[in-house]
């Protein structure tokens, strides 16, 4: 009996001992957490770009960038790395140290369309990523080069289908949700033209304006200055509603192909296994950017909508995407290597 009691206490005793352990285990592991937050940031910080400056990404990375940089009195280097429909970008963030001083601004195409386009990719957009803070959501606009003879999407249409394969339209590269939604429109339009992918919006815009490619179907950030200047003519926006800042500019579902609508979205993740601490201090800040007046002002007048979300709310709308990506990519047979 004795002997029994000894024993019992003895396990209470060490199941004490084992519970005071992980209590201080966990409070230890906050102490940390707590410390990285409130020292975090001690150097500067890197922002891979993965595609060539001029872009949506490139502009959106330096703008929140520059407010970053104020707020923490610390550099905020922007480093563009364009390729393969921004892929290469995105495999040198997912292989960078995962301390909070290496972000990448994240685009629809590599992180959503890109799972089900490749048959293999050097990284997981789910598994190697730590969702930070989604920037904004943005329709994509349809422009033609001012020497193509169509003033309206259901002229563009025609247009196509009297001229087969002579309608090319440029993107931002292979992969990207601008590819994709150009795409898009030409399945549902059921025309035939040729996509013609280049490294990144700005490089495509420039032979648009030469009279290299005749159409292009991208992010109102890199078109609207042209379009505003004459350059080139503005068709049709992808959303379903207008946009507030071409209103005269009609949506592709109103003119010619009802329901139609495509778009895409940037964020910011970090690479996996970054302290939460650290990830969360950068969602407060981040969203609190997109609060700022002239920042709002800057991306009305760029055609995007600020889309401030919680970490876990924008990790749970980029797996969302994945899906809906591949019941698209499904449908219209897309396939890269």
């Amino acid at each position: 009996m004795i002997a029994h009691f000894k024993s019992t206490t003895m396990n209470l005793l060490r199941h004490a001992f084992t519970a005071l352990a992980l209590v201080a285990s966990g409070l230890m592991a906050s102490s940390v957490a707590l410390a990285q937050a409130a020292d975090y940031p001690s150097k500067p910080i890197r922002i891979i770009v993965p595609f060539a400056p001029g872009g949506a990404t490139d502009v959106l990375a330096r703008m929140v960038g520059a407010k970053l940089q104020e707020s923490w009195s610390q550099p905020v280097v922007v480093d563009n790395r364009p390729g393969a429909g921004g892929n290469i970008g995105a495999e040198a963030a997912a292989r960078a140290p995962n301390d909070g001083y290496t972000l990448l601004l994240a685009a629809a195409g590599f992180m959503a369309v890109s799972p089900s386009l490749y048959a293999k990719l050097p990284f997981d957009t789910v598994r190697d990523f730590a969702p930070v803070a989604q920037l904004v959501k943005a329709p994509l606009l349809l422009v033609v080069n001012n020497s193509v003879p169509a003033r309206s999407v259901k002229e563009l249409i025609d247009y196509a289908k009297a001229n087969p394969g002579k309608l090319t339209i440029a993107n931002g590269g292979t992969g990207t949700a601008q590819h994709l939604g150009g795409e898009f429109f030409t399945y549902t339009a059921g025309i035939d033209a040729l996509h013609v992918p280049y490294k990144g919006s700005a490089p495509a815009t420039t032979d648009l304006l030469a009279g290299v490619s005749n159409a292009q179907f991208d992010n109102m950030v890199t078109l609207i200055s042209h379009v505003k200047s004459g350059k080139i003519r503005a068709l049709g926006v992808s959303s379903l509603k207008r946009s507030a800042i071409l209103p005269d500019v009609p949506t592709i579902a109103e003119s010619a192909l009802p329901g139609f609508e495509t778009g895409t979205w940037y964020g910011v993740v970090a690479p996996a296994g970054t302290p939460p601490a650290v990830v969360d201090k950068l969602n407060r800040e981040i969203n609190r950017i997109l609060t700022m007046p002239d920042v709002a002002e800057k991306l009305v007048q760029m055609g995007l909508e600020a889309s401030p979300m919680t970490p876990a709310a924008y990790g749970e709308f980029i797996r969302r995407e994945i899906a809906q990506y591949a019941r698209v990519i499904q449908n219209a047979k897309i396939k890269l290597d």
